[in-house]
């Protein structure tokens, strides 16, 4: 009797753990990157752009840094971004 209340009590207290975790990771899952980013080229800071949208700032910093990588990994955005790629306003 004695090893089988804690047993028990181990089992309910993992079982509600993680059921208390997977909202806030579902709920993760769900950020549209493309309005933070949206919010964040019109000149926000990281922290309105969370208040705005209710995020954490570490979501708006891991879509900015998504972004990021997106644009390094793409072959077009880098020749895009480049300054030699488009031609000079005074031709």
């Amino acid at each position: 009797m004695r090893k089988i209340v804690p047993g028990i009590a181990g089992i309910t207290f993992v079982v509600t753990l993680g059921i208390g975790i997977r909202p806030a990771i579902l709920h993760a899952a769900k950020v549209d990157c493309s309005k933070v980013m949206s919010e964040l080229n019109s000149g926000k800071k990281a922290y309105d752009v969370a208040e705005d949208l209710k995020i954490s700032t570490s979501s708006v910093y891991r879509c900015r840094r998504k972004a990021h990588s997106a644009a390094k990994s793409s072959p077009t955005a880098a020749v895009e971004s480049s300054p030699m790629a488009s031609p000079s306003p005074a031709h």
